[in-house]
């Protein structure tokens, strides 16, 4: 960032007895980069104006200086991604974990991990929410939720005795899934 501040040598007037001001060329301040540490209110959102008071350019003939004003700019979470002040995660789980039922350690934006209880019968893409554990609002401080979505993810290499489990489990189950009701947007 570069700020200016009032010149030394002419006060901000530009010229010392009728004659332009050495040091700053005339231009009235001089020129410089200054590094600041900026404390963010918590829950800031991407957008948001922050006002740094005193920070901005030099007044004009030696008067004070404005106000710096920020705007924020948030990068993408690599595990999280923001809805308002709530937090949604996807997380894989086992067809044991989906069929059966299961408790389960999840992310939490607060380092905490979530434990979240998976009904028996959970489907691909049901949702869990977990109240308050989500973002502070900047307004009001209350915190948003953490919004968990599970994903079926099937294991990649199966021995002889899985396959088979699975043929069993496939005969003991052999209504057609295709006949039950259709997803949340999708279309037969």
């Amino acid at each position: 960032m570069v700020f200016s501040k009032p010149c030394a040598g002419c006060r901000g007037t530009g010229v010392i007895a009728f004659a332009v001001c050495s040091a700053c060329g005339g231009r009235q301040a001089d020129l410089r980069a200054e590094t600041l540490r900026v404390a963010l209110p918590a829950g800031v959102q991407h957008g948001d104006q922050v006002r740094v008071a005193g920070k901005g350019h030099a007044g004009r003939h030696g008067g004070e200086p404005g106000d710096l004003t920020l705007t924020i700019a948030l990068l993408p979470h690599p595990v999280f991604r923001r809805d308002g002040d709530d937090l949604q995660v996807l997380v894989p789980i086992g067809v044991h974990e989906a069929a059966l039922g299961a408790r389960i350690d999840v992310p939490a934006i607060d380092g905490r991990p979530a434990r979240v209880r998976v009904l028996p019968g959970t489907q691909s893409g049901q949702r869990f929410r977990l109240s308050e554990r989500g973002l502070p609002s900047a307004r009001t401080g209350a915190r948003g939720d953490l919004v968990v979505e599970v994903r079926i993810v099937l294991p990649a290499v199966l021995d002889e005795r899985s396959k088979e489990l699975l043929r069993e489990f496939g005969r003991i189950n052999s209504g057609d899934v295709r006949a039950a009701t259709p997803a949340e947007g999708w279309r037969p």
